[in-house]
This record gives structure tokens, C-alpha cells and sequence, in this order.
């Protein structure tokens, strides 16, 4: 069952635009380390680069989207109230900024000084976001699935910023930590628990709304988000007592966190099979590529498992961080994207020119769909070379990050051009004197 949307909550356009803005660059940046490292990038998944591109992408693209998209969907959809909406996004937007960058280039120079910049920046930006949802999401009315995933989400990312402060403490202050231990729960919290839980509990509300598809069935909702946060829980507690022996509890509490994600994927592509307008937008187009994608993830981990020679080889941890960052995540706030910012430039506009003599611009004039089609065909060129680069990175590594470069600062040009119809449109309006 969706939530009834309150657009009178809804906060002012900067607050999320200046996070979905600023998330394609970081992607960029990616790019650029990879086109500069080449194949050394892809050499071991601990290398200075392979963790510099990592973190741009997950801290830099993703982290930097979604919560923009958690301050504006909270405010619309369980009616959180922001305080001091502009002036707490611009600190979280300036930290975790500045924080990303900074543990990206600790990352590749190597310099104590900067990851004790990134570690309290980052703790900042993400401090700051959990206080402000969790204390508008605890008294926020209704149990609705999609805010019982999200709540398990942002539980994950407090977990998820602990691990990786104590993992950073380690190149920024030489504290004795566990690391191998550490950064494998960091990823699986993550990646899992804080992307995983909030794309499922999201598209519990966008997929119906904007794809029109029938809703997922509470037998799904119900249970997903809470056997998922429980399995990893339970694998979290197992992998550190075991110290990384595989026991029958762990390897069933993996089986359910893959089943829990393949249960996701095939319903999600089910109800989109199934929407009302049988021709695909883009949004449709990156969901497919995404859901896809996840599908193939869990695939591959459920083959290292069965074979464990292949889960060490150099290749595996790269098809799989592929598959879920960029083939799974990163599509799917693109697409995402493409519905979330014309639709509030249109709805802010719609709100600022009535009574006026211009009139605000339908979603389609903001953004063609031509224009994300064509950036959708460079993504998913860039998708299909970045995992053939992580098994032949000396022929493609320099080809992916020049196809990944160009895709990426083609979603930023977009939404850049939304941006400008904003601005156009309020400056004409300006001009223009008032109907009397």
C-alpha cells in the first residue's frame, strides 16, 4: 500500500538539487582515477586506486544522491519536518563533500592529514543526516513498510560509519584495528544493509507512482526489509566469532540475504513488466538495467560460494562490486533522477508562477526523454566495459573509464539543464510585470 504524498511539506528545491548535482561529478572524478591508473586500478581490490574509485562512487555519487532524496521523500511521504531544511543541507551537502574528496585523494597520496580531515567530516555529514531523519522518522505517524525499511537503512549506515571510522583510524592515526575484519563488515553494511534496504524501501513508493505498476505485494513488503537486516545481523555476528570460517549459520544467513535481494529483483521486474504504459521510458530502461544487474550479483556470489577457487581470483571482487555500485545502484539513482528533478522543478515552478504571465513548463519540456534515452545508451556501454575490465583490465581498463567519464558527465549536463529551465523561468518571470 503507497503513502499518501504531502507536497506542503515538501522543502525548497536546493535542498535536494544541490546533493543531485554535485553526485555525477564525484562519478566523473571516478573516471578520471581510473583513466589515470589504468590497469594498476584493477591490480587488487586493496590498491590505492581501487579504493580511491570506490569510495568516490559509494560516498561521492551515491551517498551524496540518496540523501538528497532521503530529505525531500521523508518530507513528502512521512511527513518529517526538516529543521531548518536549507541550512542543515548545506552542512551535510559541504562535509560530506569535502569529507569524500579527502578520504578519495588520502586514499591515493596516502597522507595521515587527510583521512583525519575525511573522519570527522564524514562523521559530521552523517551524524547530522541520522539525527535529523531519525528524529523525524521515530515520530513520524503510520508503520508503513517503506518507512520500516528505510529506518533499517539508515540503522545500517550508522553501523556503516562506524566500521569505516574505525577502518580510516588506522591509516589516519595508526590505531591498532582489525582491518580485513572491519572493512568486510563495512562493505556488507554498506553496500547491503544502507544501499540495498533504502533503494528496496523507496521503490516501494516510486516504482507504483512513477512506472504505474500495480504495488508489490504486501507478502513481499512485509518481511523483505526485516529478514534482510536480520540475516546480515546474524552473518555480521557469525563472520566475527568464526573469524571467517564458514559455518552452517553463515552460510544460511547469506542464503537469505541473496534470496532476500533475488526475491526483490525478479518482483520488481515482474511489476514492471506488468505497468500500465506499455512503452518504456528511461526511468523504466535504467530500473530494467538495474534490477538485472542485482540479479547477476547475487548470482556470481552465490557462485564463489560454490567455488570458492574462483571467489579469491583477482576478477571476482571486481565483477561484483561492478555489478552492485554501478550496474545495480548507480543505475537506478540515474534513472531515478530523470523522474526526481523535473518533477520538482516543475512542482516549484507550477508554485512560484501561478498568478503570473508565464506559465511553468510540463516535465517534458524540463527534461526530453531523448535527451536520458541517449545518456542511458552511454551508460549502459560504459556498464558492459567496466566488467569486461575487471577481467581484462590491460585492454579496457582506459576504454571503461573513458566511457564511464562521458555517461556520467552527460547525467550531470542533463540535470544541469533542468536546473537552468529553472532559473530561466523564474528570471522571465521576474521581467514580467504581474496580471492585475
Amino acid at each position: 500500500m503507497q503513502r499518501v504524498l504531502s507536497f506542503e511539506q515538501t522543502p525548497a528545491l536546493t535542498v535536494p538539487l544541490r546533493f543531485f548535482l554535485t553526485a555525477p561529478l564525484f562519478a566523473v572524478a571516478a573516471a578520471v582515477v581510473l583513466l589515470w591508473q589504468g590497469p594498476d586500478a584493477l591490480a587488487t581490490r586493496w590498491s590505492p586506486a581501487a579504493l580511491a574509485l570506490t569510495h568516490l562512487l559509494t560516498l561521492g555519487f551515491l551517498a551524496s544522491a540518496m540523501t538528497g532524496a532521503l530529505l525531500q521523500i521523508l518530507s513528502v511521504v512521512a511527513g518529517v519536518n526538516i529543521p531548518r531544511p536549507r541550512t542543515t543541507s548545506a552542512a551535510i551537502h559541504a562535509s560530506l563533500t569535502l569529507g569524500a574528496a579527502a578520504l578519495a585523494l588520502g586514499f591515493l597520496i596516502g597522507t595521515p592529514s587527510l583521512f583525519q580531515t575525511a573522519v570527522p567530516l564524514l562523521l559530521g555529514a552523517f551524524g547530522t543526516l541520522l539525527v535529523v531523519c531519525a528524529y523525524g522518522l521515530w515520530r513520524a505517524p503510520g508503520r508503513s513498510d517503506m518507512i520500516t525499511a528505510i529506518r533499517f537503512a539508515l540503522a545500517a549506515l550508522g553501523i556503516t560509519v562506524v566500521l569505516g571510522a574505525s577502518a580510516a583510524s588506522l591509516f589516519a592515526w595508526q590505531l591498532p584495528v582489525p582491518l580485513q575484519r572491519v572493512v568486510q563488515l563495512h562493505v556488507a553494511w554498506g553496500l547491503l544493509g544502507w544501499v540495498g534496504l533504502l533503494v528496496i524501501g523507496v521503490a516501494y513508493q516510486v516504482v507504483p507512482m512513477f512506472q504505474v505498476t500495480p504495488v508489490y505485494p504486501q507478502s513481499v513488503t512485509r518481511w523483505l526489509s526485516k529478514v534482510l537486516f536480520a540475516s546480515l545481523g546474524i552473518w555480521s555476528v557469525i563472520a566475527t566469532l568464526s573469524e571467517g570460517r564458514h559455518t552452517l549459520l553463515n552460510a544460511l544467513s547469506s542464503e537469505l540475504l541473496y534470496g532476500g535481494f533475488a526475491v526483490f529483483g525478479a518482483t520488481t521486474l515482474y511489476l514492471l513488466w506488468h505497468r500500465k504504459r506499455p512503452k518504456p521510458d528511461p526511468t523504466t530502461l535504467f530500473w530494467r538495467t538495474s534490477l538485472l544487474s542485482l540479479l547477476a550479483c547475487m548470482a556470481l556470489w552465490i557462485f564463489g560460494e560454490l567455488l570458492p577457487q574462483f571467489a579469491l581470483s583477482r576478477a571476482f571482487p571486481f565483477l561484483l562490486g561492478i555489478l552492485f555500485i554501478v550496474g545495480f545502484a548507480y543505475s537506478v539513482v540515474n534513472g531515478m533522477l530523470y523522474k526526481i528533478v523535473p518533477f520538482l522543478v516543475w512542482y516549484h515552478l507550477q508554485n512560484q508562477l501561478s498568478g503570473g504571465c508565464a506559465k511553468a513548463p510540463n516535465v517534458k519540456q524540463v527534461l526530453p526523454d531523448s535527451a536520458a534515452e541517449k545518456q542511458f545508451r552511454a551508460h549502459i556501454v560504459a556498464l558492459v566495459l567496466l566488467i569486461a575490465s575487471a577481467i581484462w583490465p590491460h585492454g579496457l581498463a582506459y576504454l571503461a573509464a573513458a566511457a564511464f567519464g562521458l555517461s556520467s558527465g552527460w547525467l550531470w549536463l542533463n540535470l544541469m539543464t533542468a536546473a537552468r529551465v529553472y532559473r530561466r523561468f523564474l528570471a522571465q518571470a521576474s521581467a514580467s510585470p504581474a496580471v492585475a
